[in-house]
């Protein structure tokens, strides 16, 4: 059976070094916040200014001048800091962030990134920081499905959507399987529901056995 979107979460945090500073994109990664190990030491840091975010904040724990880039309400942990917007992007950009995990709309064997726009005329672009993380970031997790509603593969041999970055993605988890990138090729590290013979007859990439 395939994971839900909280269960893909969950690998994803285990998988987090401890004492790693990491960034958390828009939508599904942010779920990874409710599933970091107490006494990790995992830092979350988010682009409009924040280091030391926790969990979503909820009812009577909401203030509204405390959300993360998505403008979503989030909690503080204790040591939390705040600063400009700039010296945020300087902070992805010089290479001070450990992980940072997205969405993607194609990840190409080779590792690269397309999550910002589809190209279609009626697509809303968002670009964000994502080209910054992308770059910047010492290694770049996607969470994503692994299949689109009309059941084409986003891991793809080549992005064929605006790219947002280079080879820059070294690991996907997916709703079926977890991929570790390397060599042109996608190792299978955990399959869900599928096996792997399975998974290799509906991709068009390489894939390597764990």
């Amino acid at each position: 059976m395939s994971l839900s979107r909280q269960e893909m979460a969950r690998i994803v945090a285990r998988d987090i070094p401890d004492g790693s500073y990491v960034n958390l994109g828009i939508g599904q990664p942010t779920m990874v916040a409710d599933y970091l190990r107490a006494g990790s030491g995992v830092i979350l840091h988010t682009e409009n200014g924040m280091l030391g975010m926790g969990p979503p904040a909820t009812s009577d724990r909401i203030d509204p001048d405390l959300t993360n880039a998505g403008k979503q309400p989030v909690t503080e942990l204790p040591g939390a800091s705040y600063f400009h917007h700039a010296d945020s992007f300087a902070m992805m950009r010089g290479g001070h962030l450990d992980i940072c995990i997205m969405g993607a709309f194609q990840v190409s064997a080779a590792g690269d990134l397309a999550n910002w726009s589809t190209g279609a005329p009626d697509a809303i672009p968002a670009v964000g920081g994502a080209m910054d993380l992308a770059i910047g970031a010492k290694q770049v997790f996607v969470m994503m499905t692994l299949f689109a509603k009309d059941g084409k593969p986003k891991l793809v041999p080549s992005c064929t959507y605006p790219l947002t970055g280079k080879a820059c993605v070294s690991r996907v988890y997916t709703d079926v399987a977890t991929f570790v990138l390397d060599d042109g090729g996608a190792r299978v590290t955990e399959t869900f529901g599928i096996s792997f013979d399975e998974l290799a007859a509906r991709l068009d990439v390489p894939l390597i056995r764990r």
